[in-house]
């Protein structure tokens, strides 16, 4: 019995164990990452795409008092600012006791999914019914977006300038959009294309409507009474979708999963599940040490191009205003900056194991996840946090008592992605990154868990105190 023991106390305090975390939280934590989980739903559902996100962050940073950033103004201890960027990206910044040429604390995280685009030349009719053409935005599998109820978020710019917001199937009684596929009964010949051509991109044809205006003349009558509508309703022709950017998303609401409720389903959380847990860190952190900020970005699902992208300057160049002020330059201030980019990772399905190498491999509700590297295969396309940056990351997350695990994006030869480290890293700044585990991810309707959710935020107010 001796040895027995003897070996079991060896083993806790030599090896590595990972356990479920609701096994080793108090009722109290539980409670209150299912109360933080509320807030987090409301969020999914008033911020299906970018510029939504942008706008309810916005409203919770001025709740809390935050102003717009004025860069010819020089802000003091507690001073909380914000930069809108275009109304597709927010930076929110707390001002630290320290100066700071001494680094600033970041959590970086994106606020764009995966979705279809609609086309500058959208709207047309076949065979008696009108649709809409679109373009897949970041990486999808085409077949899932066909057969679900779709909503139509965005704005359209008129030739006067005015602005038209557009929401539509997200409301109850509101009529919703899809996207059509073979029965199958018919689909013998579609069923031998492989799985990722099983829908192709020119078929994801968004069905809108099939009245045809009445009358007797003309061709393209079910065009022609959609146009009417929206004209109607927007005050828009059709020349006016060359100037919109309108985005088809799922029309699901957050909701809860499981007989336990332990889950959410949602589409858009790959990265708002990140984003949101950022943006409540900095909205609740109270006098910091060094400055925080919480950024909050465009187009990563697209390799984080455009000027609401991380590849733009816009964050640097905020970074630089806030040096400008301490007559200092911005470099200095990066150079001995920390950062948390604030992204997802793939969570182990037990239906599809074959992918994940399970050691290395992130689990739901085990807290959230560190991952030193992303990239592709041989580590193409990855910053790889440095172990240093690593232990000092470590030391964080156990003082607070955060729950945490490490993981990669499967297994070195399956595949790959990537996230908004390695243009923080550009920067001169020590960044790893770490975020929430997702089931299905990509999907119309993702699965994280409730725990991991809490677990993100608390380590983004950890590293930011």
């Amino acid at each position: 019995m001796e040895k027995k023991d003897e070996a079991k106390a060896l083993l806790e305090k030599l090896a590595h164990t990972q356990k479920n975390a609701v096994l080793t939280l108090d009722d109290k934590t539980v409670k209150q990452a299912d109360k933080f989980c509320v807030d987090y739903m409301k969020y999914l559902d008033s911020s299906k795409t970018e510029r939504e996100a942008v706008s309810t962050s916005e409203q919770i940073a001025l709740k809390a008092g935050f102003k717009r950033f004025n860069p010819d103004e020089k802000y003091s201890k507690g001073d909380r600012v914000y930069v809108n960027n275009r109304g597709k990206a927010m930076i929110l910044a707390v001002i630290g006791s320290r100066p700071v040429k001494n680094g600033v604390r970041i959590a970086a995280a994106h606020i764009d999914s995966p979705r279809l685009d609609l086309k500058p030349n959208p709207l047309y009719e076949a065979d008696e019914l009108a649709l809409f053409k679109t373009h897949y935005y970041g990486g999808i599998k085409k077949y899932q977006w066909t057969a679900i109820p779709l909503a139509l978020h965005g704005v359209i710019v008129k030739k006067d300038q005015s602005v038209v917001s557009v929401n539509i199937g997200e409301d109850d009684g509101d009529f919703r959009f899809v996207i059509s596929d073979l029965l199958p009964h018919l689909s013998a010949e579609q069923l031998k294309r492989t799985l990722a051509e099983g829908i192709k991109g020119e078929e994801l044809n968004v069905l809108i409507g099939s009245r045809p205006f009445r009358s007797d003349e003309g061709s393209e009558l079910v065009k022609l009474n959609i146009l009417k509508i929206l004209n109607e309703k927007y005050g828009i022709t059709e020349t006016d979708f060359l100037s919109a950017e309108l985005e088809i998303v799922p029309a699901f609401k957050a909701s809860d999963i499981g007989f336990d409720r332990s889950m959410i389903g949602s589409y858009g959380h790959d990265d708002r599940v990140c984003a949101y847990p950022a943006l409540m860190a900095a909205v609740n952190a109270k006098n910091p040490e060094y400055t925080v900020i919480s950024v909050l970005a465009d187009k990563e699902e697209i390799g984080s191009e455009g000027n609401t992208g991380l590849v733009s300057r816009y964050f640097e160049n905020f970074v630089n205003d806030l040096g400008r002020a301490e007559g200092i330059f911005g470099y200095e201030i990066l150079r001995n900056s920390k950062c948390l980019s604030a992204d997802v990772n793939a969570a182990f399905d037990p239906t599809f194991p074959d992918v994940a190498e399970k050691k290395n491999f992130a689990f739901i509700n085990r807290g959230v996840v560190i991952t030193k590297y992303t990239g592709s295969r041989g580590k193409g396309g990855t910053s790889d946090a440095s172990a240093e940056y690593l232990g000092e990351i470590r030391a964080i997350l156990d003082g607070a008592g955060i729950v945490w695990q490490t993981g990669e994006l499967g297994k070195v030869d399956a595949g790959g992605g990537g996230t908004v480290a390695k243009y923080i890293a550009a920067l001169d700044v020590d960044v790893v990154d770490v975020g929430v585990p997702v089931l299905s991810m990509h999907a119309p309707f993702e699965v994280v868990s409730k725990i991991d959710v809490y677990m993100a935020y608390k380590a983004f107010e950890s590293f930011f105190k």
